[in-house]
């Protein structure tokens, strides 16, 4: 991810899916901790069946990917969303679930609260993950606004996650390296890249030192994840938003290194979605190899990709294209069988605790007093405001795409006048469906034309477009979203009072696909007060499909 100061620039030179073959390599990443000493090999394509890209088609960007014995892990942004970087579990590289969160709450600073500030488009950005086998432990390393880095461990990446230690030096789009000999190193940087040693604790910088700079012929590298393979360091970076480059060392890992391309407006597996990149490297048990990309896919948000690599003789990793670009399919891993089916991303959720699922993360940090869950999720009124990107607990869901379809069971006899309770499509520009308590009438209203500018800051806070009055004191709440990317794509609202036929409300939104919001589209639950505190709804059933 990039930034000028303290504030992103111009990441995506195009959105559109690019023409093009792959110039170069990919590398070898290691196993568990990205220390390997398996031989470089092509993939195993044994596999009897195949996989379809994108392999998640939620948002998952800036992905870091490693393998822990049989069970692969990949951490991804999540900017204001909180819990942050969440942990991605698979047995097979193609079917994920979300285990956990590595950041639990982003307590750093009043703005990830609404409180007097907002944290819109900072918090978690691009960061690493790993694994270190001497003591069974996972580190997660990213720097929050471009200020300091954090580091927190767990022995399981269901966590609990705790802070093991803050270093002032802002490792920006960092990879941490668990080296063969225990050491730990961190490559980072935007185009002027350097490599830090962690001490043995992970908690102090022992040393750093700048080991490359971007030749202008390149222009911007960043997003670094670093390996060792076979005796060899590699830098895996990108160039944003169409290259992939490979820096390597045979010295050590403070170089010196050379650079080789990877690949450069390679076209994508995803109509109208960008180039493949900013992922990282994975060796299956078998020896095979892989990169995790992901691909700008907006209004959706950037969507993980996969594809098996080779390796030349002297070292340099090769993506393996499907007619001269980066295969819609491919043969599936040969891995052993699953130990067990992952959890869906989309289904039902009854909220019926005692936790939320790990698919949810709310619009920056909850007030944790004003919910709960167990029979349902119920949300008090946290926030007096008539400005949903102030409203605290508004929680959160990826949209699935192409294209999918969140219900949600509302029960708002709870509401109190002036609340505003419902669904929405939820980024910068926004739409929504809900119920409105006004005067003792309740009305289900459709409102659109919620908006910020791009320094994030709220321009308009919504139109009534649409309304009907609703008898008594539970609803069903309907919206459906297009984002397949390319252009902006429409959402649609409607609603039920038998939970069965369902009534249109208002016209399409139109769902934007700018890229500098980073984060794509969300289904987001919602409850705030217009005039007091007080009110409170419960959802009692939310339910993503796809068609």
């Amino acid at each position: 991810m990039s930034c000028t100061g303290q504030s992103p620039v111009s990441r995506r030179s195009a959105l559109g899916a690019a023409a093009g073959l792959a110039a170069g390599a990919v590398l070898p990443l290691a196993g568990a901790s990205g220390a390997a000493a398996a031989p470089a090999r092509g993939p195993d394509r044994a596999a009897a069946t195949e996989f379809t890209n994108p392999v998640i088609w939620q948002d998952f960007a800036d992905i870091d990917v490693i393998r822990v014995g049989a069970t692969y892990y990949a951490s991804a942004s999540t900017m204001h969303f909180s819990p942050g970087a969440p942990v991605l579990r698979s047995y097979d590289l193609v079917n994920w679930e979300i285990a956990g969160h590595s950041v639990p709450v982003l307590d750093f600073g009043a703005k990830y609260d609404l409180n007097g500030a907002r944290g819109y488009v900072r918090g978690v950005w691009a960061s690493s993950l790993a694994y270190r086998p001497s003591n069974k432990t996972f580190y997660w390393l990213g720097q929050i606004d471009f200020a300091r880095t954090y580091v927190y461990t767990a022995t399981a990446a269901e966590g609990p996650w705790n802070r093991l230690t803050t270093i002032g030096t802002p490792y920006y789009d960092a990879g941490l390296l668990v080296d063969s000999d225990d050491s730990l190193y961190v490559a980072y940087g935007n185009t002027t890249l350097s490599v830090a040693q962690l001490s043995s604790d992970g908690r102090t910088q022992v040393r750093t030192q700048q080991v490359f700079t971007a030749p202008s012929s390149v222009g911007t590298l960043e997003g670094s994840r670093f390996y060792k393979i076979n005796g060899q360091y590699y830098i895996f970076v990108t160039r944003p938003a169409n290259g992939q480059y490979v820096l390597k060392s045979s010295s050590g890992p403070f170089g010196p290194y050379t650079m080789r391309q990877v690949l450069l407006d390679l076209r994508g597996p995803l109509p109208g979605g960008g180039v493949p990149h900013q992922g990282g490297l994975v060796q299956t048990q078998g020896g095979a190899w892989y990169y995790m990309a992901f691909v700008d896919a907006y209004p959706g948000g950037r969507m993980p990709v996969l594809a098996p690599v080779s390796w030349t003789s002297d070292g340099w990793p090769v993506v393996q294209l499907v007619n001269g670009a980066w295969g819609t399919t491919y043969p599936s891993p040969a891995v052993p069988a699953p130990p067990r089916q992952v959890a869906p991303m989309t289904g039902v959720d009854t909220f019926d605790g005692p936790a939320l699922n790990p698919r949810w993360e709310w619009n920056h940090n909850p007030d944790n007093t004003k919910w709960s869950v167990g029979g349902g999720l119920t949300l008090r009124t946290a926030t007096v405001t008539d400005d949903l990107y102030w409203a605290r607990n508004t929680l959160t869901h990826r949209i699935q795409g192409p294209t999918s379809t969140a219900t949600v069971q509302l029960d708002h006899s709870a509401m109190r006048d002036g609340d505003r309770a419902g669904l929405a499509l939820l980024r910068d520009s926004s739409a929504w469906i809900g119920v409105k308590r006004d005067g003792g009438v309740t009305r289900v209203v459709m409102v659109g034309g919620l908006a910020m500018d791009s320094n994030w800051n709220t321009t308009a806070t919504g139109t009534e477009l649409a309304s009907a009055v609703v008898p008594g004191g539970r609803i069903w709440l309907r919206a459906n979203a297009d984002i397949r990317p390319g252009s902006a794509r429409p959402g649609t609202f409607s609603y039920s009072t038998d939970g069965t036929t369902f009534t249109r409300l208002g016209p399409a939104f139109s769902m934007g696909n700018d890229w500098r919001f980073f984060m794509g589209y969300r289904f987001a639950l919602f409850n705030h007060a217009t005039q007091a505190l007080g009110g409170a709804v419960r959802v009692t059933r939310f339910e993503l499909t796809t068609p």
